[in-house]
């Protein structure tokens, strides 16, 4: 949790505690809307007029929806936590995951006796009425284990008590909660009484949690807390600590955790904060990357979770909230995220503001705690009233069910956003996203790979103030206009119902990655009517597909690719009849550099704060005769990275392209020699690092 002081009536946490919390949150959330605010300049409104060309490409697949997809915090200050009206209303929403028992007090928290030492316990809020609740909505419990003030015998006693002695089926668990925040980083909103904050005592110790709890119940998951990719404090490195956090935890816990935990609040503005949805892709991307690289063996099994989210500026109970949240939901969802909680049920009034010609109460709470101001002169609206982000839940529900398969979608209108599934039915959904306060976007929506009924689709929307969505079965299946600060969710039916095609194949893999070429592999699908007579392969370039070969096997090289590129690729499976398969779950890889090159570069990160570093750049030169003048160019992969300033070289950047050339001083490298040159970088979202280097046009080997 990143606030501290929107409790409502009641103080929730001592003064003293209090002010501590809000005061690492404003530290942190100035360093990160600092940095986001680098490079991403909200579109003006006044390029609303033109109309809008959405793509819904059913070739490109995405992650599937599962299970515990949509959740929300519950937190055991809430005095109607329990009560049928909010299990009632959660479950209308389509509620799918409860998490328990409410951000940093899951590290002051004990179970057993249900007390939080130096917080507010309301009556009713224990974690059988709890569980009580999640079975009346329908959905899973997410639960936090004691790290700040309890032990793995605690956690263990807690996982017999929930899954041996009330046979409830808990099935994850975190260790913790943004125990980052314990100090070591200099900010200290998080409880940690452990004598060591740093992250090797912390992975060490979630090692010791995961056995202890795994003894008891061996089908439990547990999860470790990392940090979200460009959030603070991603890429700090303190003290004697061998990594960063995410790299130590990783390096330690990997082998024993099934998923990670992180969370994201963007910070700024409604209109700074609604664009950053654009950073979610390579956030999961480089969060990815990390597991990878660093938890181990089989690394691939661990699950990331997102249970925490929220706008955290303007608009926290007006129309923002709901068009962030299911902006996010879906991005992070189609990335491949298996749950993502709003922070969260109900938190309390703060600082009354009009929005979009709202009332906005900046509470984080989906539902009203009905509290008012100190002073009595605002109060929210009665108990239970849902709040806009209740809305943006409840069309999340509508739009995405479980075992829909995402599929790419997009706008050319930054203001506009676009998501689309594949049901098992035939249908296709499409959630747009109005982000403009003042205008209307007549939208044209393009299909590919699936034919639209000439019928009207069902329609569920969700506008400015509105206290319900409005369903109907009107206009067409490619053109809508979309009213200002709106959500609207086309269900399409098919022209024709589908019979016999073949299966999906299944997960591919990639393998012989160069800088040109990758042999894919993946599962066979299953026959349907017909024999499979091939196999397509699909790169996803935007929301168009460009086929990169076909086989009638179950391995395709593939060549002619960009050095450095990210390919995200799909396999679908044609029969002799000519029906087609769902498309596969997605690959994503990157190539790789020569590995033998007139030239080398490494590219070093060697001090990080959150929103700028400084980087190092070797240049080696493996040709047999001297480089008598060079320049280095590359490219960053997201328009949010820029150099700041440079040394030893002259440094230029336009847009996203760098070019670096020599001084006086270093213009010649001899054979087999090196020079190195500097720069202080900035970043507004996740620093994906350039992934390749050209030396006087010469494609470099990277070091």
């Amino acid at each position: 949790m990143r606030t501290s002081n929107r409790y409502g009536v009641r103080p929730l946490v001592p003064p003293l505690l209090r002010s501590r919390r809000r005061g690492a949150a404003l530290a942190a959330g100035l360093l990160l809307a600092t940095g986001a605010l680098t490079g991403v300049n909200p579109p003006s409104v006044s390029a609303a007029a033109a109309p809008v060309t959405v793509t819904v490409n059913a070739r490109a697949g995405l992650a599937t929806m599962p299970d515990t997809a949509l959740g929300v915090n519950h937190a055991i200050w809430d005095s109607r936590l329990g009560t049928t009206e909010t299990s009632d209303l959660l479950r209308e929403a389509g509620v799918q995951m409860l998490r328990y028992p409410g951000g940093s007090y899951a590290d002051i928290y004990h179970w057993a006796d249900h007390t939080a030492p130096g917080g507010y316990v309301a009556p009713n809020t224990d974690f059988d009425t709890f569980m009580a609740g999640v079975r009346r909505t329908g959905a899973q419990p997410m639960i936090i284990a004691n790290y700040g003030t309890g032990t793995p015998q605690e956690a263990a006693d807690w996982v017999r008590y929930a899954n041996v002695t009330k046979g409830y089926g808990a099935r994850y668990w975190t260790v913790g909660n943004e125990n980052y925040g314990n100090g070591h980083y200099g900010a200290d909103w998080e409880a940690d009484h452990h004598p060591d904050k740093s992250p090797t005592y912390y992975a060490n110790l979630v090692v010791e949690y995961a056995d202890a709890m795994k003894a008891v119940d061996p089908t439990i998951k547990v999860g470790a807390v990392l940090t979200m990719p460009a959030n603070w404090p991603d890429g700090l490195t303190a003290g004697d600590d061998p990594g960063p956090w995410n790299q130590t935890v990783l390096s330690i816990a990997g082998p024993k955790i099934d998923f990670v935990d992180v969370h994201w609040y963007p910070g700024g503005s409604a209109a700074e904060s609604l664009p950053r949805t654009s950073h979610i892709t390579d956030a999961v991307h480089l969060l990815r990357q990390q597991i990878t690289r660093y938890a181990g063996p089989n690394a691939a099994r661990i699950g990331i979770s997102l249970t925490e989210v929220n706008v955290t500026s303007s608009g926290m109970t007006s129309q923002p909230a709901a068009l962030f949240l299911a902006d996010a939901y879906s991005g992070l969802l189609a990335s491949g995220v298996f749950t993502v909680h709003w922070w969260n049920v109900r938190n309390g009034i703060g600082t009354v503001s009009t929005v979009a010609g709202q009332t906005d109460y900046n509470d984080f709470g989906m539902l009203s705690s009905g509290t008012c101001t100190p002073d009595g002169s605002v109060c929210e609206p009665p108990a239970d009233t849902p709040f806009a982000s209740y809305y943006g839940m409840s069309m999340m529900s509508l739009f995405a069910t479980t075992g829909d398969q995402f599929i790419r979608a997009g706008s050319d209108q930054p203001l506009v956003g676009a998501h689309a599934v594949r049901r098992a039915n035939g249908e296709v959904a499409v959630l747009l996203v109005n982000k403009d306060p003042d205008n209307a976007y007549p939208v044209t929506i393009d299909y590919a790979g699936f034919a639209p009924s000439t019928g009207a689709p069902t329609v569920h929307t969700h506008t400015n103030g509105a206290t319900a969505i409005a369903t109907s079965r009107t206009g067409s299946a490619t053109s809508r206009t979309l009213p200002p600060y709106s959500l609207t969710t086309l269900v399409v039916r098919p022209a024709a119902t589908a019979t016999g095609q073949p299966g999906a194949p299944g997960q591919p893999s990639a393998g012989d990655i160069t800088e040109r070429a990758a042999t894919i592999s993946w599962p066979a699908a299953t026959r349907g009517a017909s024999p499979i007579a091939k196999y397509e392969v699909y790169r996803q370039h935007g929301a168009v597909s460009e086929q990169l070969g076909e086989t009638a096997g179950t391995t395709l090289t593939v060549d002619n690719l960009e050095p450095g590129g990210r390919y995200t690729v799909n396999v679908l499976a044609r029969d002799t009849a000519g029906r087609v398969s769902w498309a596969s779950p997605p690959l994503t890889f990157t190539t790789g550099s020569p590995a033998t090159s007139a030239c080398g570069v490494r590219f070093t990160n060697t001090t990080d704060w959150g929103n700028g570093y400084v980087a190092n750049v070797d240049i080696v030169n493996n040709a047999t005769a001297p480089v008598d003048g060079w320049t280095l160019t590359w490219t960053w992969p997201t328009t949010w990275q820029q150099v700041s300033s440079g040394w030893s070289a002259n440094w230029e950047q336009v847009g996203t392209a760098v070019r670096v050339t020599n001084t006086d001083d270093n213009r010649r490298i001899p054979a087999g020699g090196s020079t190195s040159a500097g720069f202080v970088g900035e970043y507004g979202g996740p620093n994906v690092p350039p992934t390749a280097f050209r030396l006087n046009g010469t494609l470099c080997t990277i070091l």
